[in-house]
């Protein structure tokens, strides 16, 4: 767990410029997916009994293809999030202008909840709906859920790609470098990828590090696995 300092300096530094949700999810979310669908791939192929090159060939195709269109993907879904926010904002300006008691009393509501009362909770009330920006970001996040910092579209299609790349790249290196019995080693280099994604990710949770490699081991050996099976079953 990640300590950090209270005084009033490094307070309000924190507090005036969170960080969001970051890219953590994209780094995770396209590194095990460019590692399964990769591996996938060369086991089933592998499965299939067809050659090395074929096996390159349809890695790289599907490290590159997939991984722009992942990329793609979340940037679309990462895009209208943020349009979804705006709307709402939009909105919640819009409801200030024409009914400003009703917005104030929903302050005082979303106040409340979080534990104000009597005249601290109207001094509170008056002071956030003093200031327009502070009043919509009160709204936005108590009204909708919404978080007070917006994602970033681009940051999180270059980081899921990337990750993608990287992870995707790992089962065909043996077949790349020509190595002897090239799918068990890319097999194994493929299952400690998920381990360390997995034991990398409960960097960000309270799982052990053993417990969370071991789970996206499993999920990734899972699909892994299947592709295997299913290759072999048009193997000549």
């Amino acid at each position: 767990m990640t300590d950090h300092g209270h005084s009033q300096q490094e307070i309000a530094a924190r507090i005036n410029a969170p960080p969001g949700r970051g890219v953590l999810r994209d780094v995770v979310y396209g590194g095990i997916d460019g590692s399964v669908t990769t591996f996938a791939i060369v086991a089933g192929v592998a499965g299939a009994g067809l050659s090395p090159f074929v096996i390159v060939a349809l890695g790289l195709a599907n490290v590159l293809a997939d991984g722009f269109s992942m990329a793609a993907g979340n940037y679309s879904a990462t895009k209208a999030e943020t349009d979804n926010i705006r709307r709402i904002r939009a909105i919640e300006e819009r409801h200030i202008r024409l009914y400003p008691d009703g917005e104030r009393n929903e302050v005082r509501e979303i106040l409340l909840q979080k534990g104000l009362s009597g005249q601290v909770l109207e001094d509170a009330t008056a002071a956030i709906t003093a200031s327009h920006d502070n009043w919509v970001d009160l709204m936005i996040e108590g009204e909708y859920g919404l978080g007070g910092v917006d994602p970033h579209p681009i940051k999180a299609a270059m980081a899921t790609f990337l990750a993608f790349l990287v992870a995707g790249m790992i089962p065909l290196l043996p077949f790349l470098l020509s190595l002897p019995d090239a799918f068990v080693t890319s097999a194994w280099m493929t299952m400690g990828v998920f381990f360390a994604i997995g034991a990398l990710k409960s960097r960000w949770s309270l799982a052990p590090w053993w417990r969370s490699g071991f789970e996206t081991f499993v999920i990734g050996g899972a699909a892994a696995l299947i592709a295997y099976l299913v290759g072999s079953l048009f193997h000549p």
